[in-house]
């Protein structure tokens, strides 16, 4: 049984005139040890998704979902209470702005000590708790690579580095030994340096706790270095979902391809001074979607048929919703690497 499951989420928010369809069926499941990444452009809806999966969202929105489950439990028809049970010792979240998240009239320290759950204390020694708790604090300051914790723990949040933040953020996060961290675009902002220890401290986390991650970013080079699978959102629809790897390797939706295609660091061959290959337009609003695939006024592919929203078809684990899929052989151009690969023959089909 998957850690998270969320099948056909489909979220509409009211504008004042009508309700639109911000994410529409979106599938995404998350295993046990598993890092897994959500990708996309900025306005793919991918950070309200995790707002969806923690309950952040106004009361008037509509959510609706086939399933959306943590170990089995109905995260729809749970209590507020239950869901903060959840919130605050199984499910960690580390979000874009930091600062915001941070409490602005207390310190650092403060905030960092309260909240580390009194059950990590030793129940015994009660006169000593208050240093246990500042042990506790200063071991997760570093952990996560801020030495100088005597400065840092004495500011408040206005008062440190974008950077240092976010690091904080973290160790925020792991202070209840989470069972998955969901990382919403985590190394945002930072220089490489920090960045590249902050992926290796995840990484770390996830080998040694056995952390599951949801890493939500569009850095494709930090993805393929640490996640084992990818979800590929595009304008609030899943476009495409499967092995790291193999998506690296043979995208099957136009997007997924035209992503890894803007980066220059997967295109092993490209000459100095190339053009960066991108699709034409922009990402639609919300009060203008179009009918259909809602990649088609944009996808170099697009036909008469993509007018129709395109069913979820499985290859193995490697999932797309596309009328036209890239690479695919058909008739007699099938390969002996097609069939290795994809094995068309049994596995394609919609999900169950």
């Amino acid at each position: 049984m998957p850690l998270l499951d969320i099948k056909n989420l489909t979220v509409e928010i009211d504008t004042g005139n009508e309700f639109v369809k911000a994410l529409d069926k979106v599938s995404i499941t998350v295993e046990a040890g598993e890092i897994r990444a959500l990708v996309g452009e900025s306005g793919s809806g991918k950070s309200l998704i995790v707002r969806a999966i923690i309950g952040a969202v106004p009361d008037h929105w509509i959510i609706t979902a086939d399933r959306m489950t943590w170990k089995g439990q109905n995260l729809l028809t749970m209590s507020n209470e239950q869901r903060r049970v959840i919130m605050r010792r199984e499910i960690a979240v580390v979000f874009q702005d930091p600062t915001s998240s941070l409490d602005p009239s207390a310190t650092l320290r403060e905030q960092l000590e309260e909240s580390i759950p009194s059950e990590f204390l030793d129940k015994g020694m009660f006169w000593q708790r208050n240093k246990q708790r500042r042990e506790i604090a200063i071991g997760l300051m570093h952990k996560v690579g801020i030495k100088d914790h005597d400065s840092c723990m004495q500011r408040y949040p206005h008062e440190i580095a974008s950077d240092i933040a976010q690091k904080f953020m973290i160790a925020m996060a792991l202070v209840s030994e989470p069972e998955i961290l969901i990382a919403d675009d985590p190394t945002r902002s930072m220089e490489s340096t920090t960045k590249n220890q902050i992926l290796r401290l995840l990484s770390a986390l996830n080998e040694s706790k056995k952390l599951a991650i949801l890493f939500v970013s569009h850095d494709l080079l930090a993805i393929s270095s640490m996640a084992d699978s990818m979800t590929v959102l595009y304008c609030g629809q899943t476009v495409e979902s499967g092995k790291v790897k193999h998506l690296h390797r043979r995208p099957l939706h136009p997007y997924t391809k035209a992503l890894l295609d803007s980066a220059p660091s997967f295109q092993i061959n490209l000459p100095p001074k190339s053009h960066l290959v991108s699709l034409e337009g922009t990402i639609p609003t919300l009060q203008h979607l179009p009918i259909g695939c809602r990649l088609g006024p944009r996808c170099p592919s697009a036909r008469k048929e993509c007018v129709k929203v395109p069913e979820e078809r499985f290859i193995q684990q490697h999932a797309y919703s596309c009328h036209f899929p890239l690479h695919l052989p058909t008739g007699n151009d099938k390969s002996s690497d097609d069939t290795e690969d994809f094995n068309l023959g049994s596995s394609e089909g919609s999900r169950q």
